[in-house]
């Protein structure tokens, strides 16, 4: 793998993904707090609303992809900083509509899963692993996210 770089901060993940993932911008995603434990997003309904004055289903996906693939980015990025990280599949259940700002939070997979996903790809130089998201506006939890996200290192990395 290659070398080792330090975890991103919150401030970090929101330039990258500003900078990389251009929909961010456009979306007014904001990066509340980005650690190996959790990444949480926000989002502001105005740019993200609908017909029916609720957040757009897309958009709701797309920012519980976001903090999902930006907990991978986290929990990557000291380990193999140059592994391409992509989604594979996922599924979302929308239990409410979404009538204001809301979050994604996505929390760290069980540790026997983790050392498993880095295990297979320290030998085979691609892992995946399931991550989860949930959306919350203000306290209530209104959208549940289910993802695989799979890690390929860069050839030269590569056994």
């Amino acid at each position: 793998m290659s070398a080792a770089a330090s975890a991103p901060s919150a401030e970090e993940l929101q330039r990258y993904l500003h900078t990389r993932i251009p929909l961010c911008v456009a979306m007014g995603v904001r990066v509340r707090s980005a650690t190996a434990a959790r990444v949480e997003l926000l989002a502001p309904l105005a740019p993200n609303v609908n017909h029916r004055e609720s957040v757009f289903g897309g958009s709701a996906a797309a920012l519980a992809t976001l903090a999902a693939w930006g907990l991978l980015y986290v929990r990557m990025r000291p380990l193999d900083a140059q592994a391409r990280l992509v989604i594979q599949r996922n599924t979302m259940r929308y239990e409410e509509p979404i009538t204001g700002d809301f979050t994604a939070v996505s929390t760290a997979p069980a540790e026997a899963a983790w050392k498993r996903f880095v295990e297979t790809l320290r030998r085979h130089g691609r892992a995946r692993i399931g991550l989860t998201a949930t959306l919350f506006q203000e306290e209530r939890s209104v959208a549940a996210f289910e993802g695989d996200f799979a890690a390929i290192s860069s050839p030269t990395d590569r056994p």
